[in-house]
């Protein structure tokens, strides 16, 4: 019988071409060390809904690595609402040149992924903010991520203004949201989770009009 991890690493490697992903042993590894910290931590936190090893590794891993194509060398990016550390882990274990800030307003869950950061290396690349967004200094920085969105949808105009305008968004959502996003957003592009029932992936800067 197929263990979890193994059932994780072979529904990661068959799908990664799905999402124009291309995955080294060492990366995958690397992906299979997170998803086992995560699923250790996952009954006290709650940091993902229940879901199948592949699931993860498809829904919440691959789906987060789309972002490494928006990603120029040496990008800052800040993701908001981190939880588990979905989208930026996973973009952190692949990409050395990463640097990133984590900001998430449950203490517990800043635990959690202080630990899982432990893996990132040069370990100096990457810091959570125990604290919401409202409560954080504006980012001087070019990426702003965010994959919970629809968990708060009545707070993206705050998010853009916070986030400053010059920002370039990374936002992850559903049907519903995507329609907002893009009348917000200026030059949106708009990309189909693989495997999703509605999900995307719209990026794009703040319109003036939005400010």
């Amino acid at each position: 019988m197929e263990t979890a991890i193994g059932e994780f690493v072979s529904a990661l490697t068959t799908h990664a071409p799905d999402f124009a992903i291309q995955l080294q042993n060492r990366e995958i590894d690397r992906l299979a060390g997170y998803y086992e910290l995560l699923m250790k931590w996952n009954e006290r936190l709650h940091l993902v809904a229940p879901c199948s090893p592949a699931e993860f590794a498809v829904r919440h891993v691959l789906e987060s690595l789309m972002l490494l194509r928006h990603l120029p060398i040496a990008a800052t990016i800040t993701d908001v609402g981190s939880g588990g550390g979905l989208p930026v882990i996973p973009c952190l274990l692949l990409r050395e040149d990463l640097h990133a800030s984590l900001i998430e307003s449950s203490k517990r869950k800043a635990v959690f992924l202080r630990e899982a950061l432990r893996a990132v290396e040069p370990g100096d690349r990457a810091e959570v903010i125990a604290a919401s967004f409202q409560d954080t200094p504006s980012p001087p920085v070019g990426f702003i991520s965010c994959r919970a969105l629809d968990h708060f949808t009545t707070l993206v105009p705050a998010l853009m203004s916070w986030a400053g305008p010059h920002a370039t968004f990374l936002f992850f959502c559903g049907d519903e949201l995507r329609a907002q996003l893009e009348s917000l957003l200026s030059r949106a592009k708009t990309e189909r989770v693989p495997y999703s029932h509605g999900r995307f992936l719209v990026t794009g800067s703040r319109n003036s009009s939005s400010a």
